[in-house]
C-alpha cells in the first residue's frame, strides 16, 4: 500500500512537501515514481528513483523539485519550491515492483497511492 500526504493550497512561488510511506515493500527493491495529473490530460512522470538510488527528473520540474528516501521509515518525499499555478494537480506516488527499464511510463508502475491535491495560486 502507499499513503500520500502532504498536498494543499499554496501561492505561486511557495513550496509543499510530498510523503509517500510505502508499506508492504521495501524502498529499497522497487523504483518509485511521482506523478502528477490534471483533467483531460495523461499522468505525468515528475520523479523517478530507482531502488539503486539514481533519480531521474522530468525538464519540467528538474532545479525545483527535490525527491528523497527515508529507507529506515520506508517513505518517499517530493520537496516542490518555486511552485507554479501548472503545477496544480492530483499528485499520485507510485511503485514498480519489477524495475523496468521504462522508469517514465505509468504502465511500468503496478501499485499507486490515492493522489493528493495540490493546489498553486496566483
Amino acid at each position: 500500500q502507499l499513503q500520500a500526504s502532504g498536498g494543499g493550497l499554496v501561492q505561486a512561488g511557495g513550496s509543499l512537501r510530498l510523503s509517500c510511506e510505502v508499506s508492504g515493500r521495501t524502498l529499497r527493491s522497487v523504483t518509485v515514481g511521482w506523478f502528477r495529473q490534471t483533467p483531460g490530460k495523461e499522468r505525468e512522470l515528475l520523479v523517478g528513483i530507482r531502488w539503486s538510488g539514481s533519480t531521474y527528473y522530468a525538464d519540467s520540474v528538474r532545479g525545483r523539485f527535490t525527491a528523497s528516501k527515508d529507507n529506515a521509515k520506508n517513505t518517499v518525499h517530493l520537496q516542490m519550491n518555486s511552485l507554479k499555478r501548472e503545477d496544480t494537480a492530483v499528485y499520485y506516488c507510485a511503485i514498480d515492483t519489477s524495475r523496468s527499464v521504462a522508469i517514465t511510463s505509468a504502465t511500468s508502475y503496478d501499485f499507486w497511492g490515492q493522489g493528493t491535491l495540490v493546489t498553486v495560486s496566483s
